[in-house]
């Protein structure tokens, strides 16, 4: 028996070596930089290193409790991620929708592929022609404002237009690359399903109602679990290339002021301390949602 299963064993050899390299990354860049974390608890310097930095226990903590700048940082956050998952979220399913319904398969293809396009830009490239044309000195947009009479608007440098901005551009973005799950999951309906309701006289909106959108119910389960614990992580990327000292005060979020925080003041244990929190919540909103969605009927992770 025991030499039938080391036989067993030995076939499965390949798949294992196959799977090592991804292990192997998954430890170095995953685990054992873990031991990192340590430096939330320690006064980090240089000359002494992660293991010889004096034991300070919670005050990195308390510090970062007690600022100001964090907690307007954090609240922008929250904002910007609300926002986002408000228009986002919800249009991504619509225009996966929409897109499901033509049925001139070359103009359907086309569409697909015109709206995955924006994924593979940069955000530095977005938001530079973003910049160029809402620039206040021979942008298009205040080009139009001044042909109508209007006055210019800085709009990259204004609190009250970096969210419309911040909104916008994300959906412009990412909106197409969000609806391939979507539309994975609806070209796996049945189409009897389909034509039943048109034998008992649905029309194209009803079957989209009744039939289409109640099948993707699980697969928007599942890609809302995963999106809720990313609520305190708004995207650096897009961040970054967006904010001026001008909209700081709108746009400063909580990856912005790590960065600056780190990076610009060597507060590394502060920093830590920051970012070991922050994956605790992440962790805790990830189980919360995954269990709010199995009390109510849809799919889990686990």
């Amino acid at each position: 028996m025991n030499r039938l299963w080391t036989l067993k064993q030995k076939g499965y050899l390949p798949l294992y070596a196959f799977a090592l390299p991804g292990i192997v990354l998954i430890v170095l860049f995953n685990y054992i930089p873990m031991l990192g974390l340590q430096m939330a608890f320690r006064d980090y310097n240089f000359t002494d290193g992660v293991w010889g930095s004096p034991w300070i226990g919670l005050r990195n903590f308390k510090e970062f409790a007690a600022s100001h700048d964090f907690w307007k940082a954090t609240g922008n956050t929250l904002l910007l991620t609300f926002l986002r998952l408000l228009f986002v979220f919800p249009t991504t399913i619509v225009v996966a929708l929409l897109i499901n319904e033509i049925r001139a398969f070359r103009f359907k293809r086309l569409v697909q592929s015109l709206s995955y396009l924006p994924h593979f830009v940069s955000w530095i490239v977005v938001i530079g022609f973003l910049d160029a044309f809402l620039s206040i000195d021979g942008g298009g947009a205040n080009s139009l404002l001044r042909s109508l009479g209007m006055e210019p608007i800085a709009f990259m440098g204004s609190e009250t237009w970096f969210r419309p901005i911040f909104v916008a551009s994300s959906m412009w973005k990412e909106i197409g690359w969000g609806t391939i799950l979507y539309l994975a999951a609806i070209s796996g309906i049945n189409p009897v399903l389909y034509e039943a309701a048109v034998m008992d006289g649905a029309g194209r909106f009803a079957q989209m109602r009744y039939i289409t959108l109640p099948s993707i119910v699980p697969i928007i389960s599942i890609v809302l679990i995963l999106t809720v614990p990313g609520l305190l992580s708004v995207g650096i990327d897009q961040i970054y290339a967006m904010i001026n000292p001008a909209n700081m005060g709108v746009a400063e979020v909580v990856d912005t002021y790590v960065l600056r925080l780190g990076i610009g003041q060597a507060q590394y244990s502060q920093t830590t301390a920051i970012g070991l929190v922050m994956s605790v919540i992440s962790t805790v909103l990830l189980v919360f949602s995954n269990l709010l969605s199995k009390r109510m009927g849809g799919d889990s992770l686990w």
